[in-house]
């Protein structure tokens, strides 16, 4: 029986079983959606990726990424593992730049080998912006364990962002704080703004305190659902949180480069590269990269 080529990348990542894990099967011409669906929900991993020729020539691919119940319009650990792949099955890994093609838009990636794990990474296709929210902070904060006390640090307070999938970024006041956090999912679905129809948008939480003194931040990110479960690498999450940068931190014009960690808690340590084109006090791009590395790849009789 003729199969299908998949692999499963660990993304933001050096180091095999570590990072967050992704699908991406690589001959999808003929699958529909319904198939596309089925075959995420038996590889059961936050995202995969189903890689199809693009609608442009000038293209490298057309890129559907599915959740085991959803399909998402654009994600980051995806977009990285499925440029990285693309790339080393080309033989061009030491020095790529193409365009793959989302639901949310075409997404310019560069790739860069070297030894050991390839580092992509991709520019925004759309710009962090923030997003109304009527919950009340210190409700946000007991829906995740917390007190009062421990809900941000320095001028960073609650707020709420999207580049492209929307998420509510918590910052806490420390290390300890973060370890603490756990999601109550009654409490957060009756307070968490919708994502959609069926999903609320995730909690990111942050912290300046980090493990690794060269990376700017900390952060967790928890699924709210039944049950619940932690991410250990999200770029859209990252893409968002640039927003909140931006507003409370407020860099300086030219080129701000920070390195966010991530999955400690888990035991999946990652690091996202965030990038921050500034000009004259506003962000005018932005990036976000990482290393990926096969794990494993075969055919799949589906």
């Amino acid at each position: 029986m003729q199969g299908r080529r998949y692999c499963v990348y660990d993304v933001f990542t050096a180091e095999r079983l570590a990072g967050n894990p992704l699908a991406i099967v690589l001959d999808c011409e003929g699958l529909d959606l319904a198939a596309m669906q089925s075959i995420a929900r038996e590889f059961n991993l936050s995202e995969s990726v189903f890689v199809l020729p693009p609608e442009n020539p000038k293209h490298r691919a057309r890129v559907r990424i599915f959740t085991p119940d959803y399909e998402m319009p654009f994600a980051g650990h995806p977009t990285v593992g499925t440029a990285v792949a693309l790339a080393e099955a080309s033989g061009e890994a030491s020095d790529g730049l193409f365009v793959l093609e989302e639901n949310i838009g075409p997404v310019r990636c560069a790739v860069r080998g070297g030894q050991g794990a390839t580092f992509a990474e991709f520019d925004l296709a759309k710009l962090p912006e923030r997003l109304d929210l009527a919950a009340d902070p210190e409700a946000i904060g007991a829906a995740l364990g917390l007190g009062p006390h421990e809900i941000g640090f320095e001028n960073h307070r609650v707020s709420f962002w999207s580049a492209g999938v929307p998420y509510v970024t918590i910052p806490v006041k420390d290390l300890g704080a973060a370890a603490k956090v756990r999601l109550d999912n009654q409490a957060w679905s009756e307070l968490a703004p919708k994502k959609s129809e069926w999903a609320f948008a995730s909690p990111y939480v942050y912290c300046r305190e980090t493990v690794r003194r060269d990376n700017a931040f900390h952060v967790r990110m928890i699924v709210p659902g039944t049950p619940s479960y932690e991410d250990p690498a999200t770029g859209s999450a990252a893409a968002a949180f640039a927003g909140a940068i931006m507003h409370f931190d407020r860099p300086g014009d030219g080129l701000s480069r920070l390195w966010i960690e991530q999955g400690l808690e888990m035991g999946r340590p990652s690091r996202i590269r965030l990038e921050l084109d500034v000009e004259s006090g506003k962000l005018a791009a932005a990036r976000i990269g990482g290393q990926a590395i096969k794990v494993t790849e075969g055919v799949l009789l589906a």
